[in-house]
């Protein structure tokens, strides 16, 4: 079989050859395909991995089902053990992990099981199949809409470009390095966004308070914080509207807490005509919308913006701190998604008047300023880990298209 092209495997480097996954590991299988759920058992000890307990290169199996060490007897065949490979065949195909010694003897479903073999280092050939060479292949022979899903038929005659044993434990080696630091940033990142949680909870209900401010807070209402605002949309017939770089924010915006720009925009001959200019520091809360079964979307504009028919706005009063209120709402979410419901054709709403009666306490201005600049300082920092977590991962992946095809070589 000719070497596919995929990401520039021509030319092999020296010392290279293309081998297929059926060459590299002449025993693969598959997990069990029968219900899983047959086998289950609570008082089991053996951890039984489907397709959502792996990762790239990570296998969450705390969370994974239980069955008894005598229906794992009976399941031999979908027997892992210690540097196999498993790769998720419906859902996410192609998604690739190794399987570390503290699983060893588990069992699994309905995923593809790559026997580890002398001629493969099982790390390197698991960065192979989560790169773009393994999953070009698997996109390439996947089948289903709603579940995707691919054959074992088909992958066994997957080609990889494979260097000497060596060079593969180098190159596992260094992507390995990169894997040990995004583990530790996500980490990191939780526990972050932990602390973060729960300090917004404690200030923002004033039970606890930063030092030096004492006094009692004036219970108000949500609806009261400031003048509210409706959002519409500009007529698309009248290309004018839509000219311009005043950002025009739909719920699909609303995926931060601070608002720099949008994907749409409008010119100023929109505004009065279906949408309104709010200023910067104006706070928008999505109220309808199916994103409101599971999420209540709120962000701070940092700049004038428009804004659509789902999200309400508003421009708090003088005495009140946008960023408390933004804090507030944020802290309060499944209290705003307390309040929701149904319109007559099945979209998630929250009614203005449940919106506007939410009650919260009020400290003073400053006292309100130096909570919100407390949680923004933790908020930054949070979003200064995410983008670094980021930036690593854009350099992982390009590290792993120079080493995984023989850019550069570890000689």
């Amino acid at each position: 079989m000719s070497i596919p092209d995929l990401s520039g495997l021509h030319p092999l480097p020296d010392g290279w050859v293309a081998k297929r996954l059926k060459e590299l590991s002449p025993s693969l299988s598959v997990g069990v395909v029968v219900n899983p759920s047959s086998y289950f058992d609570e008082s089991g000890s053996v951890p039984f991995l489907v397709g959502s307990n792996v990762g790239e290169n990570v296998i969450d199996w705390k969370s994974a089902r239980r069955i008894t060490e005598a229906s794992n007897r009976i399941l031999a065949g979908s027997r892992l053990r210690a540097s196999d490979l498993v790769t998720v065949r419906v859902g996410e195909p192609g998604v690739t992990a190794v399987v570390p010694e503290e699983l060893d003897g588990c069992n699994c479903a309905s995923m593809m099981i790559v026997r580890q073999h002398p001629l493969f280092d099982s790390q390197w050939l698991c960065h192979v199949m989560n790169s773009r060479i393994g999953r070009a292949q698997i996109e390439g022979v996947q089948y289903g809409t709603a579940q995707k899903q691919f054959n074992i038929s088909d992958a066994v005659n997957f080609i990889y470009p494979v260097p000497p044993l060596p060079e593969q434990r180098a190159i596992a080696a260094a992507l390995s390095d990169v894997d040990a630091l995004l583990g530790a940033l996500d980490r990191l990142i939780a526990k972050k966004r932990n602390l973060k949680q729960a300090a917004m909870q404690q200030l923002i209900s004033g039970r606890t308070r930063l030092p030096g401010f004492t006094g009692t807070w004036a219970p108000t209402t949500l609806g009261t914080v400031g003048r509210w605002f409706s959002g519409g949309t500009p007529a698309k017939s009248n290309e004018d509207f839509w000219v311009g770089d005043i950002p025009w924010v739909s719920p699909k915006d609303m995926k931060v807490a601070r608002i720099h720009d949008s994907i749409d925009h409008v010119g100023p001959s929109a505004i009065g005509h279906g949408t309104r200019l709010l200023p910067a520091d104006a706070i928008l809360v999505v109220v309808r919308g199916m994103i409101l079964a599971h999420s209540a979307p709120v962000a701070r504009a940092e700049r004038p913006v428009t804004f659509n028919q789902d999200i309400k706005g508003v421009v708090v009063n003088p005495d009140v701190d946008s960023n408390f209120v933004l804090w507030w709402l944020v802290a309060h979410e499944s209290l705003l998604l307390s309040t929701t419901n149904e319109a007559t054709h099945g979209t998630k709403r929250i009614p203005t008047n449940e919106l506007f009666k939410l009650s919260l306490g009020l400290p003073p201005l400053a006292e309100q300023a130096a909570i919100a600049g407390a949680i923004s300082d933790m908020d930054a920092e949070l979003t200064a880990l995410e983008q670094r977590r980021d930036k690593t991962r854009l350099l992982k992946q390009g590290m792993m298209q120079e080493l995984l095809t023989g850019r550069t070589r570890f000689l």
